[in-house]
């Protein structure tokens, strides 16, 4: 029963390593704004509608109102997983190899993979906001980001949340820049997330894990159309984004009928969306 014990414990603390390892979690909606659908890959989404201001009349008083909450039905898009083997012999001898694996595991490639596959589904979302260039200096970037949120503003996009995702290397050369105008841009923004090029694609191949050449699993930018990135920035009102399904599974010797072995199963369903009434909550740029 320890090994079971301890696999129990094991569970909420990948959920730990997870929330900290990934770079897009920021974007992850309350839980109390979605609700399991009624089939497998379904996830409902609360939508809500709200009338205008009327005229006030001094006899009558108010015009009448109604707020209609809607349950909008979003089909999942990502459900990827993956299982491990470990011989209980070796586990022993390693002494605890079997943990520095499944954290390791989640640290350099699921939250790698998750925050690629959130920032090519919201770069891929038709009709959002952006450009497409080079930015050599700290003073293209900052002009970059200034024609961002004038963009956002504009179209009165909130400002109290939206999060900049940018390369190191870019907001780096803003801050080296070290002038007024480089210090206020940056204020513009909620939250600064920093995210390498690694995971900062427009669009991704994820590999199947079976087929020749896939075996190995992950992502990789796509060939044909994937750009890099250099900054989108987000608004979190506008993106739709929820895990349905996330099960670290730990099946201990003790429960393994098979073999004299831990395994470990990763698997995850999540979806993510930029609502269609919000578009201009995202602006993306490309490099060229």
């Amino acid at each position: 029963m320890a090994g079971i014990n301890l696999a129990k414990k094991y569970v909420p603390v990948l959920d730990e390593v997870y929330k900290r390892e990934s770079l897009t979690s920021i974007l992850d909606g309350r839980p109390e704004l979605a609700r399991e659908g009624a089939n497998a890959h379904e996830i409902l989404v609360q939508k809500l509608t709200i009338g205008g201001l009327g005229d006030y009349s001094k006899s009558s008083g108010y015009v009448g109102g109604s707020v209609d909450l809607d349950w909008e039905t979003l089909t999942t898009s990502y459900d990827r997983g993956r299982m491990f083997t470990v011989d209980a012999v070796d586990e022993d001898e390693a002494m605890g190899y079997f943990g520095s694996l499944t954290k390791e595991f989640i640290r350099t490639k699921v939250a790698p993979e998750m925050d690629a596959w959130t920032i090519a589904s919201i770069a891929g979302k038709s009709n959002i906001g952006g450009t497409t260039g080079t930015l050599s200096t700290g003073a293209d970037v900052v002009a970059a980001l200034r024609a961002g949120t004038n963009t956002m503003d504009e179209a009165e996009v909130p400002e109290d949340d939206r999060v900049l995702f940018i390369t190191p290397t870019l907001i780096g050369a803003v801050e080296d820049t070290d002038t007024t105008k480089s210090r206020e841009i940056l204020e513009r923004f909620n939250t600064i997330v920093r995210i390498p090029q690694s995971r900062f694609y427009s669009v991704i191949d994820l590999y199947d894990g079976t087929s020749s050449g896939e075996t190995a699993g992950g992502y990789i930018k796509d060939a044909s159309s994937g750009k890099d990135m250099n900054f989108m920035i987000v608004s979190k009102s506008a993106i739709v984004k929820f895990t349905k399904h996330l099960a670290p599974k730990i099946v201990t010797p003790e429960q393994n009928q098979t073999a004299d072995a831990w395994k470990y199963g990763y698997r995850v369903v999540a979806l993510c969306n930029v609502l269609d009434n919000k578009v201009a909550g995202v602006y993306a740029h490309h490099k060229a």
